[in-house]
């Protein structure tokens, strides 16, 4: 349900100050009434409404249903005795909010049909007024019919992109817990078997060193190899991660523009394959970032990545042929962008967009040389 400040509905089709013209058109139709005691009556049932109506959206359960009923005995009312039917709409928005599927249909099917009756009722004892305005209360009844309906989708839509999103964030967590296992795997397969052997060979030199110091010489010899062995397998592990990040990465947005069916054209995507850590993750969340909002916000058919490994900077150019970014919203505010920049900071890099029949985003990292004295790197 939504909270009662919520008494204007949002995105029927219907802006915001027909909705409050709703809210005032009763007095014009009980005020025109002939005697006192009819304009007494109807503002009595037009506060009944509203106030009604308002706790209906912070109560729960069977009060909820009752609230409900007695707004809809007030709405016959005003259609009958002084022809306004537009209570109806209020009624039929705060139904399509209702979460229960039975819930939903029994209200739906009740509302519908005394509002039908109402109106035909109405249409007997107030035929001119009726007549006058034919049109609008034409289009009021289409709004009982279709407005619950188009607001119990699109509420059933949003909860499911809100599981959907929740589900993909568990995922993310998942895959996170599932790479950390299979790097402790690595490394306790890798130096828990070495550490333990240096660690034996170590007792055993230390006790032949004085006794047999040829044998304690040729354990330290193997202590050594052993040790270099470790090393060199602990750095291809490392190697194997940092190559596969952004390749990972590369296989990831494709897929996802595949699916999106946005054509997808990559190149030189075999020129970043050494980068240190802290700059493949940069440019892997640039590159994420980017893809998303291509699939997000662009609307383009194409996508193009471009690669470059160059003598002074290292860059990555991310381009569609969609509708670009709207001139009147600075480039900050765009979705990710302020991120990218945020990250890019930590390694001196620079971000440009460019939008011209289409987005350009081109990401730059320099390469940082450290010289010695010497003037050697």
């Amino acid at each position: 349900m939504y909270h009662w400040f919520h008494i204007f509905p949002k995105n029927t089709g219907l802006s915001l100050y027909a909705w409050i013209a709703f809210c005032i058109l009763p007095f014009y139709f009980i005020i025109r009434s002939s005697t006192l005691y009819e304009i007494i009556i109807g503002i009595t049932m037009l506060m009944l409404f509203f106030t009604i109506y308002r706790l209906s959206f912070v109560k729960q359960g069977w009060t909820v249903y009752v609230a409900l009923s007695i707004e809809m005995v007030i709405s016959i009312g005003m259609t009958i005795y002084f022809g306004y039917v537009y209570f109806a709409l209020f009624i039929a928005f705060f139904i399509g909010n209702v979460k229960s599927k039975s819930g939903f249909i029994s209200l739906y099917v009740v509302h519908l049909s005394t509002t039908v009756i109402a109106f035909a009722v109405g249409f007997i004892f107030q035929y001119d007024v009726f007549i006058a305005q034919l049109p609008f209360n034409v289009l009021g009844l289409l709004g009982v019919i279709l407005l619950p309906f188009t607001i119990y989708h699109r509420n059933r839509r949003e909860e499911l992109e809100s599981q959907l999103k929740d589900a993909n964030e568990r995922i993310s967590q998942l895959m996170v817990m599932e790479e950390r296992q299979r790097i402790a795997r690595d490394l306790h397969d890798t130096l828990g078997q070495k550490l333990s052997l240096i660690g034996l060979k170590s007792d055993l030199a230390s006790k032949l060193l004085s006794t047999k110091p040829d044998l304690a010489k040729q354990e330290l010899d193997d202590i050594n190899q052993t040790s270099r062995t470790a090393l060199s397998e602990v750095r291809e592990i490392v190697s194997n991660m940092r190559t596969a990040r952004l390749e990972d990465e590369m296989v990831r947005v494709q897929e996802l523009l595949r699916f999106s069916q946005i054509e997808c054209d990559i190149s030189g995507e075999h020129t970043l394959d050494q980068l240190p850590l802290l700059i493949e993750d940069v440019f892997c969340m640039c590159l994420r970032e980017s893809v998303t909002n291509v699939v997000k916000h662009s609307q383009s058919s194409t996508c193009q990545i471009q690669l470059s490994n160059l003598a002074e900077e290292w860059r990555m150019v991310v381009q569609d042929d969609g509708i670009g970014i709207k001139p009147e919203t600075p480039t900050d505010t765009k979705s990710g962008i302020k991120g990218m920049k945020e990250r890019l900071e930590f390694v001196n890099g620079k971000l440009e967009v460019h939008s011209n029949q289409g987005t350009e985003v081109m990401i730059r990292i320099p390469r940082i040389i450290h010289q010695t004295e010497g003037g050697h790197e």
